[in-house]
C-alpha cells in the first residue's frame, strides 16, 4: 500500500507540474484551434487587423433570441461562435443576445424603434413537419462604439431563395458583415469620393441610396465641372485631393476642357467608376398609348479618351433572353385591370460567372437598357467583370423598342456566337493620356502624358446606381425593384467596385471566402424521422454508454486481481 501510496503521489505531482506549466505557457502564447474543415471559425488576416483598432469598448447586441425556427437557430449560433473569436482577440469586444418579442407589453414599442433604425423584421413562414406556422425574426445586430452606432445585417436577402438558402448565404458572408461593421465604426475616413456634376448626371435623389453607403465608410461630396470654364487649372487642383471619382450617366456632352480635367484626375493617380449609357432610351418613355419610344445614340464626346484607355463603349442595345421580371396590363375583366407577368429582354439580369473578389459570390445584378463593350489591346489588364448570358445578342440604334416585344417567340438559334457581352470592365496599368500629342484645351504646366499605375472601372449601363422612389418621393434600397419585389446586389456590386479601386481589398476578400455548410434534407428526414432522431442523437448516447461499461468491466477486473 505504501508503495501504492507513493506511486499515486508522484503520478498527483507530475500532473499538477504538467497543468502549471500549461498553464503558464497558455498566458505566454496564444493560439486558437478551428477543426473545420473550410476553417470558418479562423478570422482572416483582414478581421485581426480590424479587431486590433478596438481600443474601447464595443458593444454588439444581436436580436435573435427565444423560440426560433431551426434555420435562424443555425444562424444564431453561427453568429456566437464567430462573435466569441472576436472577443477572444479583443476583451473591449462584448456582445449579447436580446429577444425584441419577450415583454408582450413593451413588444411593440421596441418593435418600432427597431424599424425607424431600419432594422426590418423577417416574416418567415415555419414548417415543422408539415404544420406550418408565421414567425417574426429581427436578423439584425447593433454595434455600438465611442458613442457612435452602426447596423449589421445578418441576414442577406438572396433574390428567389427560400429560408434555408439565404440563411446559408448570410452565413458565408458573416465574417464581412461583422468585420465591415467594426471597421466603419471604429476606423477614422480618410479616402475621399467626388460624385461629379455639370453634364446631366443623375440627380442625387436618385443615388442617395447609394452615396449614403459611401458616406459610412469614406468622405463623399458632389463636385461640379461648371467651373472648368472659367478656371480648368483650378478646378483640376480641386479634383485632385479626391481619391475616386464617380461618373454616373451624363447626358450632356463634355467639352474638351472638362475632358482634360478628367483625364489628367486618372493620369495622377485619380480612381475612376464610369456609368456610361452610350443610347438614349428609358423605361419611363415607353409608358404611353403607343407602348413605344426610339432608342438613339447618345453622343457625350467621350470617345477618343475612352479608346486612349483601352475601351470602347458601342451605341448598341443589349437583349437578353435573362431578363427581369415586368408587369403589364393584358386587359380588362369588369372593372378590373388584368396583370400578366413577362420578361423584358433589354433589363438583363447579370448572374457574375467570373471568380475575380469583386464579384465573387454576389447574386443577380439588375442592368437597364446596357450597352456593350469591346476592350482594346492597349497594355492595359482588362478584366470582365460582369457580362450578359450566352442568349443574347446587340440591337443597333436609332431602333424602336415596343412593350410588344415580351410577346416575340425565339430559339437558341437566334443568339448563337453572339451572347456574352461585357457590360463592366476592370482596367489596371499605367494609362496615357487621350492628349498626347495634341494641343491641351487649356495650358497645364503639370500635364502628364503617361499616368502612374492605376485603376478603373467601366460599366455600360448609367442607371445600375439608380434607386427607386416610393410614393412618398423618398429613395428605396438601391437594387430593390418595387414592381416585382425583388431585391438584386446592385449595392453590394457598387461598394466592391468602390472598395477594390481605393485598396480596401481585405474587406472583399473577407466577402469572397467560400464556406461549406452541410445541411440536412429536410425531406428525407421527414420520411425517415424516428431513425434520423435515434442517428443523430440516441447513436451517441448509445456509444458513449457501451464505451462507459466496457471501461468499467476492464476496470474492475484490473484491480480486482
Amino acid at each position: 500500500m505504501k508503495v501504492s501510496n507513493k506511486l499515486n503521489l508522484k503520478t498527483l505531482g507530475i500532473t499538477i507540474f504538467i497543468l502549471i506549466v500549461l498553464n503558464v505557457l497558455g498566458t505566454l502564447f496564444f493560439h486558437r484551434f478551428d477543426l473545420t474543415k473550410d476553417k470558418r471559425y479562423t478570422l482572416s488576416e483582414t478581421s485581426l487587423n480590424i479587431v486590433k483598432q478596438v481600443k474601447n469598448p464595443l458593444s454588439i447586441k444581436i436580436y435573435m433570441q427565444g423560440e426560433l425556427p431551426a434555420d435562424f437557430r443555425r444562424l444564431q449560433q453561427e453568429t456566437k461562435q464567430l462573435l466569441e473569436e472576436f472577443q477572444a482577440y479583443n476583451s473591449n469586444i462584448v456582445f449579447e443576445f436580446v429577444n425584441p418579442m419577450e415583454n408582450e407589453d413593451e413588444s411593440m414599442e421596441i418593435v418600432k424603434s427597431l424599424y425607424q433604425k431600419g432594422l426590418t423584421p423577417v416574416n418567415i413562414t415555419v414548417d415543422d413537419k408539415g404544420k406550418q406556422s408565421q414567425a417574426m425574426v429581427f436578423p439584425w445586430a447593433i454595434a455600438v462604439y465611442d458613442n457612435k452606432e452602426v447596423n449589421i445585417p445578418l441576414l442577406k436577402n438572396i433574390m428567389g431563395a427560400n429560408t434555408e438558402q439565404k440563411v446559408k448565404g448570410s452565413i458565408q458572408h458573416l465574417e464581412y458583415s461583422i468585420a465591415d461593421a467594426i471597421n466603419k465604426i471604429t476606423k477614422a475616413k480618410q479616402k475621399k469620393v467626388a460624385y461629379i456634376k455639370g453634364n446631366g448626371e443623375l440627380n442625387e435623389v436618385h443615388v442617395a441610396n447609394l452615396l449614403r453607403q459611401i458616406k459610412e465608410s469614406y468622405y463623399i461630396g458632389p463636385f461640379t465641372l461648371d467651373s472648368v470654364a472659367k478656371d480648368p487649372n483650378g478646378t483640376l487642383n480641386a479634383l485632385k485631393k479626391y481619391d475616386l471619382a464617380i461618373i454616373a450617366k451624363p447626358t450632356q456632352t463634355f467639352s474638351d476642357e472638362e475632358k482634360e480635367v478628367l483625364d489628367q484626375f486618372v493620369m495622377n493617380g485619380g480612381k475612376t467608376i464610369w456609368l456610361i449609357d452610350q443610347v438614349a432610351a428609358d423605361m419611363d418613355s415607353l409608358y404611353n398609348q403607343s407602348g413605344a419610344t426610339l432608342a438613339y445614340p447618345r453622343d457625350l464626346n467621350l470617345n477618343d479618351m475612352f479608346f486612349k484607355y483601352g475601351f470602347r463603349i458601342n451605341p448598341d442595345l443589349v437583349k437578353d433572353e435573362q431578363g427581369s421580371p415586368l408587369k403589364l396590363a393584358t386587359g380588362e375583366q369588369g372593372s378590373a385591370t388584368q396583370y400578366q407577368n413577362f420578361i423584358w429582354k433589354f433589363a438583363p439580369i447579370v448572374i457574375p460567372t467570373s471568380q475575380h473578389p469583386i464579384v465573387k459570390n454576389l447574386g443577380g445584378i439588375k442592368f437597364d437598357f446596357a450597352n456593350q463593350i469591346d476592350t482594346l489591346k492597349n497594355g492595359i489588364k482588362k478584366t470582365v467583370l460582369l457580362q450578359s448570358s450566352q442568349y443574347s445578342k446587340k440591337i443597333g440604334s436609332p431602333t424602336e423598342i415596343n412593350l410588344n416585344i415580351v410577346t416575340e417567340k425565339t430559339s437558341p438559334q437566334d443568339y448563337l456566337n453572339k451572347g456574352n457581352l461585357p457590360l463592366a470592365v476592370l482596367l489596371e496599368g499605367s494609362f496615357y493620356s487621350a492628349f498626347q500629342n495634341r494641343v491641351l484645351p487649356f495650358k497645364e504646366s503639370s500635364f502628364q502624358a503617361q499616368g502612374k499605375p492605376n485603376k478603373m472601372i467601366v460599366i455600360a449601363d448609367g442607371d445600375l446606381t439608380r434607386n427607386q422612389l416610393d410614393k412618398n418621393m423618398m429613395p428605396v434600397e438601391l437594387g430593390y425593384d418595387q414592381r416585382t419585389g425583388n431585391l438584386y446586389d446592385n449595392k453590394d456590386f457598387m461598394m466592391n467596385c468602390i472598395n477594390y479601386l481605393l485598396d480596401d481589398t481585405g474587406l472583399i476578400n473577407i466577402r469572397s471566402k467560400d464556406v461549406e455548410l452541410p445541411l440536412l434534407d429536410k425531406d428525407k428526414v421527414y420520411e425517415n424521422y424516428t431513425v434520423t432522431q435515434f442517428i443523430t442523437i440516441g447513436l451517441p448516447i448509445l456509444i458513449l454508454l457501451v464505451f462507459g461499461l466496457a471501461f468499467t468491466f476492464i476496470r474492475k477486473r484490473k484491480y480486482s486481481k
